[in-house]
């Protein structure tokens, strides 16, 4: 059985939002495995579990490139220590010549875009004087190259926190403007179903399998009768379906209008989507968390060692 700390019951609790012995009795069930606990507690609290699955725990900014003629495009993730460096000028400079670069350039990965040229050096040496000049490391982390079927159109929100590209085919300015900003608020993971990636369709399927376990359980306690292997196929593919629905950017309900979803509304336009991609900052990067009772016990230990 793993030793469960205060620190893993506090990261999970970052996590989930989930109460404190919530979170330490689905530790203990899932024997110290973080993403099982995770999922236990989607079972029995539901999406109570998953509302602080938006809060990121890093700094930076998204940097973005749009050729003149919208039809070559990047978007680039620099991440800071502290959001005030992410405000600082010549560090937003740097993650926008990046976004530029890799527009330009086409490099294959994060390390061949440090190797490009970037003022009187390189890109990396370009990182490394300003990590030296203000204190304060910071990262490439990630980019996403556009060569578009339509026209480019570009969103940041929030500070440059949330960056979103989207490759419009037909429409107008306005209509591209909306895409961006609902792809911001909404969070799409994918255009359709078919980009929706297996294991995350298979989790939202376990869920779904272990509250109808949950629900069984319970009626079976009441004295009821629990519903038919039927009744509850079709539940858990009912929540598969409507979790997909809300994943899929042409299913979601559009957020200006939400009489009609984003098919609809690109259908009534007569334009299409051709692919998106949306950064937020920090997204999937954790900070670490202290285990705060364990640290004071080893100040104490030492101290009384000293004695």
């Amino acid at each position: 059985m793993a030793a469960i700390t205060a620190g893993m019951v506090a990261e999970l609790r970052g996590k989930t939002d989930a109460p404190m012995m919530e979170c330490k009795k689905a530790l203990t069930e899932a024997d110290g495995d973080m993403v099982k606990a995770e999922e236990i507690l989607r079972v029995k609290l539901g999406n109570k579990a998953t509302k602080a699955a938006t809060r990121i725990a890093a700094e930076g900014v998204v940097g973005l490139h749009i050729a003149a003629d919208g039809k070559l495009g990047a978007m680039v993730e620099v991440n800071s220590e502290t959001d005030f460096v992410a405000k600082n000028d010549e560090f937003i400079a740097l993650s926008k010549g990046c976004a530029e670069l890799v527009a330009t350039k086409n490099p294959a990965d994060v390390a061949a875009l440090s190797a490009l040229p970037m003022g009187e050096g390189t890109v990396e040496s370009t990182r490394s004087a300003l990590v030296g000049k203000i204190g304060e490391n910071m990262s490439l982390r990630r980019f996403v190259r556009f060569e578009a079927k339509g026209k480019l159109v570009s969103y940041i929100h929030g500070g440059s926190k949330v960056g979103v590209m989207v490759d419009l085919v037909g429409g107008d300015e306005q209509l591209g403007k909306d895409l961006a900003m609902h792809i911001a608020a909404s969070k799409p993971k994918s255009l359709d179903v078919s980009g929706v990636p297996a294991e995350l369709i298979e989790m939202e399927r376990a869920v779904a399998a272990g509250k109808a376990a949950e629900d069984a359980k319970k009626a079976q306690e009441e004295g009821k009768k629990p519903q038919s292997e039927e009744i509850v196929a079709k539940r858990i593919e009912g929540s598969v379906q409507k979790f997909l629905k809300e994943v899929t950017l042409l299913s979601q309900p559009f957020v200006k209008d939400d009489k009609q979803t984003i098919e609809q509304l690109l259908k009534g336009k007569g334009a299409s989507v051709a692919g998106f991609s949306l950064f937020v900052v920090g997204e999937g990067i954790e900070k670490k968390v202290d285990d705060f009772a364990a640290e004071v016990a080893a100040q104490a230990a030492a101290a009384a060692a000293k004695k």
